[in-house]
C-alpha cells in the first residue's frame, strides 16, 4: 500500500492515508484527504446525481431538491459539524459527497426494484454499490495489469463512506433481536473492505461515518419537509391536531422505528410546533419563502449544536477522529428529527407507494436488466460491457447488469426502456 508523501493531516496516521493502490508520488500542495475530495468532485458519478430523484423527481418543479443539490446540503452539514468536533473537514466532506453515488434511478423506488431481481445474488442496497463506485466502477485508477480501482481513495476517506461496515446479513442486532436489513458492501468487494477496515472495530463506524450519517439524516428530514411545504403537500398546522400526529407517529414506527418512544415524538411534535420560528402557514411569496428557508436553517443549527454539545460533554476538547469517539445525539434530537421525517413519509411518500406512476418505474428497471442481460453484448455501455464478458459465472453476469442499470439517471432510464424494451417487454429474468 501505498502513503502519499504529505504529511499526515492532524490527528491521523500513516495507516489512515494510505491508498488500495499505490501511485506515483505527487506534489506536497494538497493533503491526500484534499486530493480524495476533488476525486469525487469530478466523478462522472456526483455529476449524473443532478438527473436522479430525491423525493419528488427531477423537473418536477424548479424548487425540489435532486439528489446532487441534496448531496451538496449534506456536505456542507456534515462539514461544518465534522469541522467543530475536530474531525478533518475533507475527510467529512468526502464521505458526504460520496453517500449517495450509488443509489440508481428513481430513488428509493429504483432500489426496491433492484433488490428485487438480483436477490438470488446478494440484493442491491445503494450504501454497497456506492462503495462498489468508489473501488471499482468510476474510472479513475487501474492497476498496470488493468484492473479498476475506482478512485483509490484513501483508507480514512473509504471508511468514513461506509455507513454500514458490514456483509449482508453480518450487521448488528436491535435490541429486539432482529438484525439489520442495510449493509454496506457486497460479498464480491469483501477484499477492499477488508483492507479499508483494517484494525477497525468490527460491526463500528468511524466518526466521520456517524457524522456524514447524522448529516444525512438533518439534511433530508429538514429538506423533505420544506420541498413538501412548498410543493403544497403539507400544512404543517395540521399535524398538530390529535388525528394527524397519530398518523405521522404511527408513520415513523413503521417506517423508521427510532430508539425513543411515542411519547418523546408526541413531545417533539409540540416542542417544534411551539417553536417562533415554526411555519404554520405558507402563501408562497417572497416573504413566505424566506421564512420556510429561515426555519429549514434554524432546524439545521439545532439539531447539530445539539449533537455537537453533547459529543463535547461525553468526549472533552481536542480533536475526535477516527475511533477516538462516538457522535452523541440526544433523544430529544432523535426524535424531533423523527418526527420531521414521518411527516415527509406521511404526506409525500408513503401515498405514493401504490402509484401507477411509481409501480411503472419499478417495472421500467425491471425490464431493463432483463433485456440488457439478454443482449449485454450489444446493448450494454462498453465499460460494463467489458466487464461482462470478463465475467466468470452467471451471478457476476447480472451484477454486471445491475451495476448499468444503477448508474443510469431517471432521465436516461426512461430513454433506455422506450429504445429497447417497448410496450410488449416482459418484466421478469
Amino acid at each position: 500500500m501505498h502513503t502519499d508523501n504529505t504529511a499526515e493531516p492532524a490527528g491521523y496516521g500513516a495507516a489512515d492515508v494510505e491508498r488500495w493502490y499505490a501511485e506515483p508520488p505527487k506534489s506536497a500542495q494538497r493533503t491526500p484527504f484534499e486530493r480524495d475530495r476533488a476525486r469525487i468532485v469530478h466523478s462522472s458519478a456526483l455529476r449524473r446525481l443532478g438527473a436522479k430523484t430525491q423525493v419528488l423527481g427531477p423537473g418536477t418543479d424548479d424548487f425540489a431538491r435532486t439528489r446532487l443539490t441534496h448531496t451538496l446540503e449534506v456536505a456542507q452539514v456534515g462539514r461544518e459539524l465534522g469541522k467543530s468536533l475536530g474531525c478533518d473537514p475533507d475527510v467529512v466532506d468526502t464521505a458526504c459527497l460520496a453517500h449517495d453515488l450509488g443509489h440508481p434511478p428513481f430513488g428509493h423506488n429504483g432500489e426496491t426494484a433492484l433488490h428485487q431481481v438480483s436477490s438470488g445474488i446478494g440484493g442491491f442496497e445503494g450504501n454497497a454499490q456506492t462503495l462498489r463506485l468508489l473501488t471499482r466502477l468510476e474510472p479513475k485508477t487501474f492497476t498496470p495489469d488493468g484492473v479498476g480501482v475506482g478512485l483509490n481513495l484513501t483508507r480514512a476517506s473509504l471508511d468514513a463512506s461506509t455507513k454500514y461496515p458490514w456483509l449482508a446479513g453480518r450487521g448488528p442486532m436491535r435490541a429486539d433481536g432482529r438484525g439489520s436489513a442495510k449493509f454496506g458492501v457486497y460479498d464480491d468487494d469483501a477484499p477492499v473492505f477488508r483492507w479499508l477496515r483494517e484494525g477497525a472495530p468490527a460491526l463500528t463506524r468511524c466518526i466521520e461515518a456517524q457524522v456524514m450519517d447524522l448529516a444525512d439524516d438533518v439534511s433530508y428530514s429538514v429538506h423533505d419537509v420544506e420541498d413538501a411545504i412548498f410543493s403544497g403537500r403539507v400544512d404543517l398546522e395540521e399535524v398538530t391536531t390529535e388525528r394527524e400526529r397519530d398518523r405521522v407517529i404511527t408513520q415513523v414506527r413503521s417506517w423508521y422505528d427510532p430508539a425513543v418512544s411515542d411519547a418523546a415524538l408526541d413531545a417533539a411534535i409540540d416542542d417544534l410546533s411551539a417553536l417562533d420560528y415554526w411555519v404554520t402557514r405558507y402563501d408562497g411569496t417572497r416573504r413566505g419563502q424566506a421564512r420556510l428557508k429561515d426555519m429549514t436553517s434554524q432546524l439545521i443549527g439545532r439539531f447539530c449544536d445539539g449533537a455537537a454539545r453533547a459529543t463535547r460533554e461525553k468526549f472533552g476538547d481536542g480533536p475526535l477522529v477516527r475511533y477516538d469517539a462516538d457522535v452523541v445525539i440526544p433523544d430529544s434530537v432523535i426524535a424531533e428529527i423523527s418526527v420531521l421525517k414521518g411527516i415527509a413519509a406521511t404526506y409525500v411518500m408513503a401515498p405514493r407507494e401504490e402509484d401507477a406512476l411509481y409501480r411503472r418505474q419499478r417495472l421500467i428497471l425491471t425490464d431493463l436488466v432483463a433485456v440488457l442481460y439478454d443482449r449485454a453484448e450489444i446493448a450494454l455501455a462498453e465499460m460494463f460491457a467489458e466487464d461482462f464478458g470478463h465475467a466468470g459465472d452467471d451471478d457476476i453476469r447480472l451484477r454486471v447488469v445491475v451495476d448499468q442499470v444503477a448508474s443510469l439517471t431517471d432521465l436516461s432510464a426512461l430513454e433506455w426502456h422506450a429504445r429497447m424494451c417497448g410496450p410488449d417487454v416482459g418484466t421478469s429474468l
